[in-house]
């Protein structure tokens, strides 16, 4: 690869990052381990950019590596402990109390209520802005299936949300 390409190159991944960082955050709901992620996404696709074909979609590509990366790392953490010093982590979380916060915190909950193939395709389409198309290739299934899920997303996380509210249990 020529320098002057491979400095554009790296000009777009960097300004990738934020929308990086937000999918990642969104995947792992930890903001310093979305911060380990996306790190480990931008050097994964720095190695391997002799991979990445001119012309084609550079988001797609890296969000590809980020969700596979994602979820390589959580099969290894299967089997690692969930708690600080024997302490749950939710017990090591202190809530602020301000309004926003509290339903940031709420709707936060609620979409990792839903399924993992749900709340990513959700994020992906919804927060992300890729088409159905960029995010069924990122995901490995049909454009149907991700418009399906998008839409299923939506409609259970509205249901979670409203039942938060009302304090009813959700009719299924």
């Amino acid at each position: 690869m020529e320098t002057t390409s491979l400095h554009s190159l790296s000009d777009e991944l960097v300004a990738f990052i934020p929308t990086l960082r937000a999918f990642a955050v969104s995947l792992c709901g930890n903001r310093s381990v979305a911060d380990d992620l996306v790190q480990e996404t931008l050097v994964k696709a720095w190695s391997k950019l002799d991979s990445f074909r001119p012309g084609s979609n550079l988001r797609a590509w890296l969000f590809k590596i980020m969700r596979n990366t994602y979820y390589s790392d959580l099969r290894k953490r299967r089997t690692e402990l969930t708690h600080a010093n024997g302490i749950p982590a939710e017990e090591l979380i202190v809530k602020a109390g301000q309004p926003s916060y509290v339903e940031l915190q709420e709707f936060s909950e609620a979409l990792n209520r839903l399924c993992p193939e749900r709340r990513e395709a959700l994020i992906l389409v919804g927060a992300v802005g890729l088409s159905y198309h960029e995010a069924a290739g990122i995901c490995g299934c049909q454009t149907g299936t991700m418009k399906s899920r998008v839409s299923s997303a939506r409609t259970e996380l509205a249901g979670i949300l409203q039942t938060n509210r009302s304090g009813e249990e959700p009719v299924r």
